[in-house]
């Protein structure tokens, strides 16, 4: 057992299906194509719910209308920020395949007098992880994070912190940042827009295909490290999931590359315990100086 692996044990592990992930992104069908369900405070940053455990809330509901169970690549589009609360989301199937199925969705909640108000729209291409076959050629490395007893969580960080408001999502992950990509939070940022961490759930929950939706959004953002503070909504965000993770503590790597105009893209890279590339995403985000 590795020494991510043993620092990642909980006493009481939650499971599959049987975790504050899983309930917090249920779906219930209402009728062919459209569900029910209720955004969580629990995964907000700064007010707004974070645009990966959106994803995932997405991503369960096509999984239940499309015939295919596994997300290969998923896009989507945040137009406007999602708020803890009822939520309905929309799906089409627009083509299914013997080995891929693709399909639209888009998530709606209304305003206090009845307005409709669409969030986020989403096209995805599922499919059959476990049908896929072992041959892998690459040039991927393993990200070079330092054990985890050499790195830091969330309640290592100063008060005074870039981020200011709500970050009841910090409560819900096991994350440990590499301390190269932590002068942000000591004041002397180094300015390379790169961000690495151990990552997992705090109930202990081994991450699936959906969860990575998650985990590809929820490191602190690379801006930080460029010297910016404050919100950085994602405008788009492209997941690809590459095979089903194996148990225990993913390594996440994340960087950008460009910052101009207000805007920048974060690559992000997702290893899991038995050191495979199991997703990757790029994202345009807008940079929202904190006042």
């Amino acid at each position: 057992m590795t020494q991510g692996t043993q620092a990642a044990q909980a006493t009481t592990r939650a499971t599959i299906g049987d975790s504050e992930f899983d309930r917090d992104t249920a779906v219930v069908r209402r009728a062919e194509g459209v569900y029910d369900t209720e955004l969580s405070a629990g995964w907000t940053i700064i007010n707004a719910v974070n645009g990966g455990y959106l994803l995932a809330v997405i991503g369960r509901a096509l999984a239940d209308a499309l015939p295919h169970p596994d997300p290969f690549t998923i896009s989507a589009h945040y137009l406007t920020a999602s708020q803890p609360g009822p939520a309905v989301i929309r799906t089409d199937t627009v083509r299914a395949g013997r080995t891929l199925s693709t399909g639209q969705a888009s998530l709606v909640q209304y305003e206090a007098d009845g307005t409709e108000v669409e969030r986020i729209r989403v096209i995805a291409s599922y499919g059959d992880l476990d049908a896929l076959p072992d041959d892998v050629r690459t040039s991927a490395e393993v990200p070079p994070i330092p054990p985890v007893d050499q790195c830091f969580g969330p309640q290592d960080a100063p008060d005074d912190a870039p981020v200011q408001g709500s970050t009841a999502i910090a409560e819900r992950l096991w994350l440990k940042l590499d301390p190269a990509t932590l002068g942000w939070a000591l004041g002397t940022p180094s300015g390379k827009g790169e961000m690495r961490a151990w990552f997992g759930l705090a109930d202990g929950r081994d991450a699936d295909p959906l969860s990575l939706l998650l985990t590809v959004d929820a490191l602190p953002p690379t801006a930080f490290e460029l010297g910016l503070s404050g919100w950085v909504p994602t405008v788009e965000l492209t997941v690809h999931v590459r095979c089903r993770p194996a148990p225990g503590p993913l390594r996440v790597a994340i960087a950008t590359r460009n910052l101009a105009g207000g805007f920048l893209e974060e690559d992000a890279e997702v290893w899991d315990s038995a050191g495979r590339l199991v997703a990757q995403s790029r994202q345009l985000a807008r940079t929202v100086l904190a006042r």
